[in-house]
């Protein structure tokens, strides 16, 4: 049971801007697609910004379209606590991932300003253009430029599949905004996420704490062979690529189990040449991804990964090259932040549970420059990245209330 206490959000009001918002660019099975940069996004970011301004926030917006909306704090010389994620979606996505971190901080200022409550530093929410990189490459772009992770040139520069230009769309939708990247400082940084995943539903746990995020690495893997006749070649004397893959394939999969705990492993794309049903495979191209929150494990199974690459392509005497084509070190989040957040689920009586996050989020590059945490709340069956993720209104109302008060707490 939630224990009484005198502030707290509005969950009604919350769970309303989260369905009006999820009315602007639907899916075609009751999710959103709502890509970066988009016509769409265009239209979500208007709406978010007549309702930040009607709550007396004053808007800034950055050269890669990042919107900043600031609700003054007493002490004009104190930096901001923020708050933020964002609007933009998968092109199947659902109608919480991301939003609810930005509506969250929305709903924070409203509450506030309900309840005539002010705090010594002034409250930022912060919506970061393209999280996703489902458009354009690469994810979490405008907060890894903001912690200058990439040029903003480079960035502006980034084209999608039918080569539109990034800064062209950005420009064309109407949010190129003049402030320089990385102009806005902050005192710390909070993100409000769904969890993604199902350990919070499964074990009925009200709150996530996510104290890490996993350390990924990205590897391309090109396997060189030789291209026969799949009805003249004898077996013995094969090169074929599609029979190395396949251990290799294996081999990432016991690699992720032989270094548990929370190590994963996957193969996601594949290229088969010639692709051809009576065509030994002479080149392959796959990547593989491997995650961890703890580096010396990562940099360990990126080892082992190469080590037995090559001992199976030695066995079937094809060639190997792998690269490291993207990928970031696990994230550690500021331990006081973390102590705000586990104090004020307490305060609440929910029950909470120290998470690491398997996903990539905004916080994770903003903490590279600025004090951040991530608090989750529950998602059904663990459903995100498709129409059908879904959450509960009180899990929304739950983790708002505690990032309302940890906030209050940073603010102070």
């Amino acid at each position: 049971m939630v224990k009484e206490t005198n502030i707290s959000i509005n969950s009604d009001r919350l769970w309303d801007s989260l369905m009006t918002m999820a009315k602007i660019g639907p899916g075609i099975a009751g999710g959103n697609n709502r890509q970066a940069v988009t016509s769409e996004d265009g239209e979500a970011r208007k709406l978010l910004q007549k309702w930040s301004e009607d709550a007396g926030m004053t808007m800034k917006v950055d050269e890669l379209g990042s919107m900043f909306f600031k609700r003054e704090g007493t002490d004009k010389n104190a930096l901001p606590v923020v708050i933020g994620s964002h609007l933009d979606t998968q092109p199947t996505g659902g109608k919480y991932d991301g939003v609810l971190g930005v509506l969250a901080g929305l709903e924070i200022v409203r509450t506030l300003n309900d309840l005539n409550i002010q705090t010594k530093h002034p409250i930022l929410v912060v919506n970061w253009t393209n999280e996703e990189g489902s458009r354009f490459p690469p994810a979490m772009m405008a907060s890894a430029g903001y912690a200058g992770i990439y040029d903003v040139n480079t960035l502006l520069s980034a084209k999608d599949a039918e080569g539109n230009v990034f800064g062209n769309e950005l420009n064309r939708i109407g949010w190129k905004g003049s402030e320089p990247v990385g102009a806005q400082k902050f005192q710390c940084y909070y993100e409000l996420h769904i969890e993604q995943g199902p350990i919070l539903e499964t074990e009925e746990i009200d709150i996530g704490i996510v104290t890490h995020g996993q350390g990924l690495k990205w590897l391309e893997v090109k396997l060189t062979g030789k291209e026969q006749h799949t009805g003249t070649t004898p077996m013995n004397v094969r090169k074929d690529t599609s029979l190395a893959m396949s251990e290799i394939i294996l081999a990432v999969n016991a690699i992720a189990n032989q270094n548990q705990p929370n190590a994963l492993g996957t193969v996601g794309h594949i290229e088969v040449s010639p692709n051809s049903r009576n065509v030994i495979a002479g080149e392959t191209l796959f990547t593989v991804d491997i995650r961890s929150p703890d580096i010396n494990k990562l940099n360990k199974m990126e080892k082992e990964l190469k080590f037995t690459a090559n001992e199976i392509c030695l066995k079937y005497n094809v060639q190997v090259h792998m690269e490291q084509i993207g990928g970031f070190d696990p994230v550690e989040f500021n331990k006081e932040c973390l102590h705000h957040l586990r104090t004020n689920a307490e305060k609440f009586g929910y029950s909470h549970k120290d998470i690491v996050s398997g996903a990539g989020h905004d916080a994770c590059w903003i903490n590279t420059v600025v004090p951040s945490a991530m608090i989750m709340c529950p998602c059904v069956d663990g459903l995100s990245h498709n129409e059908a993720e879904e959450i509960k209104p009180h899990w929304a109302a739950s983790s708002t209330n505690v990032l309302l008060h940890a906030a209050i707490a940073s603010a102070s």
